[in-house]
């Protein structure tokens, strides 16, 4: 590859011949003195007919300049100047072989640089266009060499050229780039230099830089054409294709860095949310300090949202890059094995494949649950209410019962209607937590609910969702198509910008729930909430525990499940332990930044700092509320064993 670049790029360029190299084409004249000083030293007579030659050799009146050094020659038949300067004239008229010796006579009187360079540019080229054997551009290298190691004249560009354009003939890749080095240090603005510096970046296959050092030499006189020549041998494609690929770099770093300041962001809002929680008044409900922090989590979450869709084109590159690059490694290494490269094109589709259909997948959305009659549970309705209107919102439109021990709010209706404050509101109900709990404790676990609809909790949070629901249908395809691995760099992004995502989302929904705390705790007080909260918990790890007992034996004895709601409880004292360790762990944690709520034990240390209204404690238990509690858990009890039955069997 360097051998083709250095013989096949010289030809595109004429560079000046050595007779121009060691002539300037403005003569030094402080040099030009010196010279003439000393040979007035030798031969003051000799002076006139010597700048009369000089004068004659300048407008190139090579045939009247070798007259009158030989001339001159006469009387200083020692001074080797004369012998160099008549030896190249009559070179230059085509007397090759007797300006030849004259030349080889003036490196023996003296082996100066400028004896050396004139003999090292005539052996190499001793006419226009014609070039020597190689036995004399070899020994006209080491000529040049020797010329600009002694040369102490550093303004003089031609001693490291000359050894560049000789390097470059013969192929010599070391002396070329120390020429080239040269000439870049001492001279950086010749056209010579950036030709030369062309050259070498296309040896490096250093595509970008050859394509700029070429048109920067062009700039500077060089030949349009040869310009032309040059970019078109394969040089302006590989430097574009090299352009736009440190493009994607950027474009990559660019998108990493977006990926980290996202994740400091999350954590520096985590931290600016505990300690806002720290220090604000925990009975002022409609701190401004809070609202704002709310809107600049959304806005945050609304970010990272975008910067989901906004990274899928840059993941898709990187699948590609690096499946391309594997590939390429392959072929470059001359052996290619083609059961790997066909697995690696095929991950790559099949990647691509399911993160752009990820996208587009619509999936069938339905309530959970059933919705709860006015009949069924007349207290109950009642109750949602009268827990309205202390928290003074608009009470929930429908009450839907599942099996589990779900306890939680939503807004159901368009986007406009939710932010209008005009959609449904749905509280969902598992019929799971109600066994043991009080009207007293649930009014305080209701309020907490009735404060995300104040705090319009419910009302955003799409983007969030819908971000959510992509990552996870991108997730499972993922799974299904045997791409979740740790190799596949699309499945790494996805969990990295989960995480991210998560810590960011997680950290809005702690603020939000200790924020509706404090309108649960400020109405009903903190015994009531600490007991809500607590039964909550207490009861999804009971149920947990005894419908699973339930379920394993049922299945086991392939017969019905019972009622799981009426159930008696755990069968010996260390279950019992069990139970209670279990809901002592899952009370007492530390929050985590993975947490969409703040620990039980963290929420009732806040909740004893607020100042409640000291509303009148209700009597009596939830399942009070509802008409037939038996008829209810039937039919959980129910809905439960078609899915076991179906799963099992």
């Amino acid at each position: 590859m360097r051998c083709f670049y250095l013989c096949a790029l010289l030809s595109l360029v004429l560079l000046p011949s050595s007779a121009a190299f060691a002539q300037a084409p403005e003569r030094n004249m402080t040099k030009e003195k010196a010279i003439w000083s000393e040979l007035e030293a030798v031969s003051p007579q000799a002076l006139p007919a010597f700048k009369a030659a000089t004068e004659a050799f300048d407008k190139e009146n090579y045939q009247e300049a070798a007259r009158l050094y030989q001339e001159a020659l006469k009387t200083a038949p020692e001074f080797d100047p004369l012998y160099r300067r008549l030896g190249t004239a009559l070179v230059l008229t085509g007397s090759e072989k007797e300006g030849m010796a004259l030349l080889e006579k003036a490196v023996q009187l003296n082996r100066s640089p400028e004896n050396l360079i004139t003999l090292a540019g005539m052996l190499a080229y001793p006419a226009p266009g014609k070039q020597a054997a190689r036995a004399a551009l070899e020994r006209a290298l080491n000529l040049a060499i020797e010329a600009n190691t002694r040369n102490k004249d550093t303004g003089d560009p031609s001693y490291p050229g000359l050894v560049a354009e000789l390097s470059l003939d013969l192929d010599r890749v070391q002396s070329f780039r120390d020429a080239t080095k040269q000439m870049a240090a001492r001279h950086p603005d010749l056209m010579q230099t950036h030709y030369f510096k062309a050259i070498l970046a296309a040896t490096d296959e250093d595509w970008v830089t050859a394509e700029d050092e070429i048109k920067r030499a062009e700039a500077l006189g060089l030949d349009p054409q040869a310009v032309k020549q040059f970019l078109d041998s394969g040089i302006h494609t590989k430097a574009l294709v090299w352009r736009y690929f440190h493009y994607a770099l950027y474009l990559v770093g660019v998108w990493l860095a977006g990926l980290l300041a996202l994740f400091i962001l999350g954590k520096k809002l985590s931290n600016a949310t505990l300690r806002s929680l720290e220090q604000s008044d925990p009975n002022d409900l409609t701190s401004s300090r809070q609202a704002s922090l709310r809107k600049f989590y959304k806005m945050v979450i609304n970010v990272a949202g975008l910067y989901y869709y906004i990274s899928i084109p840059v993941v898709i590159f990187l699948v590609l890059a690096i499946s391309g690059s594997i590939i390429y490694g392959f072929i470059s290494l001359g052996s290619i094995p083609i059961k790997l490269v066909l697995l690696l094109a095929c991950c790559a589709v099949v990647t691509i494949f399911q993160m752009i259909r990820s996208l587009f997948i619509k999936q069938k959305e339905e309530d959970p649950g059933r919705s709860l009659r006015l009949d069924e549970a007349p207290g109950l309705w009642a109750l949602t209410r009268e827990v309205a209107e202390s928290v003074r919102t608009r009470p929930i439109d429908e009450i839907r019962v599942t099996p589990g021990t779900d306890l939680a709010v939503y807004e159901r209706g368009s986007f406009r209607q939710r932010r209008q404050d005009a959609a449904e509101r749905v509280l969902i109900l598992g019929v799971g937590v109600l066994n043991g709990f009080s009207q007293n404790a649930f009014r305080a676990v209701l309020a907490h609910e009735y404060g995300h609809f104040t705090h319009r909790d419910t009302a955003g949070g799409d983007v969030a969702l819908r971000v959510n629901k992509d990552m996870m249908k991108f997730a499972r395809a993922m799974a299904r198509s045997g791409q979740a691995t740790w190799w596949n760099i699309a499945f790494q992004f996805l969990r990295v910008y989960h995480f991210i995502f998560r810590r960011i989302s997680h950290g809005a929904t702690r603020l939000q729930e200790t924020l509706a705390d404090r309108v649960a705790v400020h109405i009903y007080g903190a015994k009531a909430f600490k007991e809500g909260l607590g039964h909550v918990v207490r009861r999804a790890i009971e149920f947990d525990h005894l419908a699973s007992r339930e379920i394993d034996k049922a299945v086991a004895a392939r017969r019905v499940v019972q009622n799981l709601y009426e159930l008696p409880e755990a069968e010996s004292d260390e279950v019992v332990k069990s139970i209670e360790a279990e809901v002592s762990k899952a009370i007492n944690r530390q929050t985590t930044e993975d947490d969409t709520h703040p620990s039980p034990v963290r929420r009732f240390s806040l909740a004893t700092r607020i100042t409640s209204r000291n509303e009148p404690p209700a009597a009596g238990m939830v399942w009070e509320l509802f008409t037939s509690k038996e008829t209810l858990t039937t039919e959980m009890s129910h809905l439960i064993d078609k899915r076991v039955q179906a799963a099992a069997f």
